[in-house]
Parts: structure tokens; sequence; C-alpha cells
């Protein structure tokens, strides 16, 4: 009788324990914007969802982006929030998303994305080979900086804009997106 009480309270703690980590599995992506970020979706499909996003996917459509960044990739990008678009200058969006703009707003935006998948711990480890900085190249043709200062991952400009990241580690089926607090600007 002991036996099978056993081997019960064993098939029971199995079960638990692979329930357990099935749901951690599947809750490992952050919710951005208020809606939940799937895994199974690529880049524009997620950002779409975020209500934080509105401005950043505007400025892809009129960009002429979204094939692009549904495409297979992988890419990285620092997705700006919609209060970073309206910290740029007043006017500064609505002239960007004019379509006499365009090539200037698809540089702005394509220094946002690096061809590779990166993630927080990627990120991490390649600033600590490169000791405390490690430069990214961008699809745009930018170079970015990034460092760790606390818990934080920033991400340096071609201008010395500096923007923080927020929410790290959104996978897509076709790369990663880490949110960021500023709008990043190639030089001039």
């Amino acid at each position: 009788m002991k036996l099978s009480v056993l081997r019960s309270v064993a098939l029971g703690t199995a079960l638990s324990l692979a329930a357990l980590s099935a749901t951690t599995t599947f809750a490992a992506n952050p919710m951005v914007g208020g809606a939940a970020m799937m895994e199974t979706k690529n880049i524009i499909e997620n950002a779409t969802n975020s209500k934080d996003h509105t401005t950043l996917v505007a400025a892809v459509k009129a960009a002429g982006l979204v094939k692009t960044l549904e495409g297979k990739g992988p890419f990285t990008v620092f997705a700006p929030t919609n209060k970073a678009f309206d910290a740029l200058p007043k006017g500064t969006v609505d002239s960007l998303l004019k379509p006499e703009n365009k090539a200037q707003l698809v540089k702005i935006l394509t220094c946002h994305v690096v061809a590779a998948k990166a993630l927080s711990t990627d990120v991490i480890s390649m600033v600590k080979a490169g000791g405390g900085k490690h430069v990214v190249d961008t699809v745009g043709g930018c170079k970015l900086t990034l460092q760790v200062k606390g818990s934080t991952v920033t991400v340096t400009d071609e201008t010395g804009g500096v923007a923080n990241v927020t929410v790290a580690d959104v996978i897509q089926s076709n790369g990663v997106i880490h949110v960021i607090d500023k709008v990043l600007m190639p030089k001039k």
C-alpha cells in the first residue's frame, strides 16, 4: 500500500512540475503596450497590437518597411514608444510622415534595426567582452553604442542621444524587440 501511495505522489509531483514548466515557457514573453506579445508572430504583427507603439507602426507603414519587418530576419529592433516620439521637437513626426520626407524616415527607422537576433544576455556579453561598450552596425548604416549601466541596457546613437531599454527580450518569430524610451537619430 505504501509503495502505491509513493508512486501516486511521485507521479503527481512529476505532472505538477511538467505543468509548471509548460506554463513558464508560455509566459516568458513580456506584455508590451497592454498586449500579449506572441513568439509565433512577427515584429509587425506584435507591434501593431501594442498601444504604446502606434506612432512607430504608422512610421513603419509610411516608410514602406512593413514587408521588410515581416520578413524572415532575424532582426533586433530597438522600438521607441509613443512617448519617445512625442519628446521630439514639435512637428517632427508630422513632417517625417510626409511622402517627401520618406528617405529621411527610412534612415531613422532603419537605424533602430540590427540584422541579427541579440537578446539582452547577448548584449551584456558583448558589452563585457568590449570592456564596457559594444558598437553595432544597423541596417540603416548607423552605429549604435550599447552599454550596461546598473541593471539597464543603454543605446547611444550617433548624435550622443541615449535611450534606455525599458522592456527587453520581447521574442518574435523573426527576431527580438527591445522597447526603448528615446528615438535614435543618425548623424547628419
